[in-house]
């Protein structure tokens, strides 16, 4: 993973001391992996605009999801490693479950959101993967599995409540950049993307003919109108064979 300075390490509270108003102050270079921030050149004026959005929520008073260092945190991830899109919606309303990657949350969170519940529960029916107690799903991060969210914050008990703040379009530039990425022989990089729901789907446009594996979001709302049952897993494994790629190991350590 990209290697970062102290402020970004990963922390579940606000102890680091770092502010949205820090970010808003940083280059690109140092708020994400070199690949994204030359990819996200184009939206950076946007990213600012956000950023010191954030900044005037924060200090009005308002607790904002996840702590600043974690905002960015799915960029960390260096462009060009991944092979795996799974879009989410925005970050978990509930204080100390978001943790900048999509429906992944910090390991000592119990109970575990129902969404994630339900991707496990669909996990061990696809691939016979047992459930863990944790939620913490950095492992497959690490194998080139982005974990996006359309929307990167929230504040804390508002579900929704960033949305059209100007997020959608930097996580537009990012799929857009995953999408046109190429090999130096100019061939197209392996991309599977996962879309969970109506919002997901809505970056179909985005991928340039990459494929992607749909069904309805899972949470509890819809998982049974077709998630269940869906396989995302195997199937995600399956394209990534007919690209060339190596598949991921879906299965969590028992512990993270």
């Amino acid at each position: 993973m990209f290697e970062s300075d102290a402020l970004f390490e990963l922390e579940q509270d606000r102890a680091d001391g770092i502010r949205f108003a820090d970010l808003a102050a940083l280059p690109l270079a140092e708020l994400m992996a070199p690949d994204w921030a030359a990819a996200l050149q184009g939206v950076e004026g946007r990213l600012r605009s956000v950023l010191a959005f954030l900044a005037a929520e924060e200090a009005a008073g308002h607790q904002l999801l996840p702590p600043p260092s974690n905002v960015l945190r799915a960029f960390r991830q260096p462009l060009d490693r991944v092979k795996v899109l799974i879009v989410g919606q925005d970050p978990y309303p509930t204080p100390g479950h978001a943790v900048g990657l999509s429906f992944s949350v910090d390991p000592r969170t119990r109970p575990l959101p129902r969404s994630l519940v339900n991707i496990y529960r669909e996990l061990e029916s696809d691939l016979g993967v047992p459930p863990r107690a944790h939620g913490d799903l950095s492992a497959w991060t690490d194998q080139g599995v982005l974990l996006l969210n359309r929307v990167l914050t929230v504040r804390a008990g508002a579900a929704g409540s960033h949305r059209g703040k100007g997020w959608e379009e930097i996580t537009t530039a990012a799929v857009t950049a995953l999408a046109g990425r190429r090999a130096p022989d100019g061939s197209r990089m392996p991309l599977v993307a996962v879309l969970w729901g109506k919002e997901a789907e809505g970056v179909r446009p985005l991928l340039a003919g990459a494929p992607a594996v749909a069904s309805p979001h899972p949470s509890p709302l819809s998982a049974s109108r077709g998630f269940f049952g869906s396989r995302p897993f195997s199937r995600v494994n399956q394209l990534l064979r007919e690209q060339g790629a190596s598949t991921v190991t879906w299965e969590l350590p028992p512990s993270p």
